[in-house]
């Protein structure tokens, strides 16, 4: 299945010059969306070390993750904004374009040790990504793998993430 052409491209978009790869269009397909749940399925079933959970980034990375955790037998941990999870948090603050961000996790939604794969529907500079294994590994987490349906390689954001198995299903230069 050409998952490319189920990705609608928005110019200009979030400013100009950038190219937003959109995928409301893919979601909305059903046998799209099937595709990439079996595909990401499938290519994690290939690497070495089966994590004990898979960690989504709000907010797309709640789409996939929990399915993939599904089909992985594995639970599903999700990695949120600043002030959206109401228990005792660990926290990381990271650097933005133009500013910085917060991410957070609950304290308990994870054990030190548990092997975590982490998922997001796009990587693009890697900034959240990056500051979202450097949080699980402060808190005592072996990052294994990262998954994402999107990569857009000539941000390089590959480059910032540790040296782990990394699945993608669709490339753009």
């Amino acid at each position: 299945m050409d998952l490319k052409a189920l990705i609608r491209d928005i110019p200009d978009f979030p400013k100009p010059g950038i190219m937003f790869r959109d995928i409301t269009t893919l979601l909305r397909d059903s046998q799209g969306l099937t595709h990439v749940i079996d595909r990401l399925t499938h290519q994690c079933h290939s690497l070495d070390h089966k994590p004990d959970y898979i960690v989504g980034i709000e907010s797309r990375g709640f789409i996939f993750a929990p399915a993939l955790a599904y089909q992985l037998g594995a639970g599903f941990i999700p990695v949120r904004k600043k002030g959206k999870l109401p228990a005792q948090v660990h926290s990381i603050e990271y650097d933005l374009e133009y500013g910085t961000d917060t991410l957070e996790v609950h304290q308990d939604a994870v054990q030190e040790g548990a092997r975590v794969m982490i998922v997001d529907d796009v990587i693009a500079t890697g900034g959240t990504a990056k500051a979202t294994s450097e949080l699980l590994t402060r808190i005592g987490c072996d990052v294994v793998s990262f998954g994402f349906v999107v990569e857009l390689r000539g941000l390089n954001g590959r480059s910032l993430l540790p040296d782990v198995p990394m699945v993608t299903l669709v490339e753009y230069d």
